[in-house]
């Protein structure tokens, strides 16, 4: 399936396979490169499924809904950190008015929710407004070589 991603140069649409997410490549239309995706990716249930059992890096989902004061405060956060961790992670917004069965999935009571997986299993979740710096922390530790 893959994601869709508009290439720079010559705004073709590409679809980039889940697993490639995090890395750089080229435009299929104007071979220009395409760097790692570094914006979060709207994730309806068959998406989120591809990103979170396929993504060699670890992936920050954010539980949202439009409503809610606090999400509206976290999303700029959200979306710097997709900067800041291009090519070493992979962010998904769920929205749990569109998608309550991801929401239940992963018994999502107040958001926003951040869930943190790696290699499709949870390695952390939390509820409430978080600092974009605990968010990186969050995301460099999944990152970091096993000790």
């Amino acid at each position: 399936m893959g994601v869709l991603r508009k290439c720079g140069k010559c705004g073709a649409t590409n679809r980039v396979p889940a697993k490639h997410l995090a890395d750089s490549g080229r435009c299929g239309s104007c071979n220009a490169p395409l760097a790692p995706g570094d914006s979060p990716i709207e994730a309806d249930p068959k998406i989120f499924q591809e990103v979170v059992s396929q993504s060699p890096v670890p992936v920050l989902v954010d539980f949202w809904a439009a409503w809610c004061g606090p999400c509206r405060m976290a999303a700029p956060e959200v979306a710097a950190l997709a900067r800041e961790m291009a090519g070493k992670a992979v962010v998904l917004k769920v929205d749990t008015e569109a998608h309550p069965e991801l929401a239940a999935r992963f018994r999502v009571q107040s958001i926003p929710n951040f869930v943190v997986l790696r290699k499709g299993k949870v390695v952390l979740q939390r509820a409430g407004l978080a600092p974009r710096t605990e968010m990186r922390r969050w995301l460099e530790r999944e990152s970091a070589p096993a000790a």
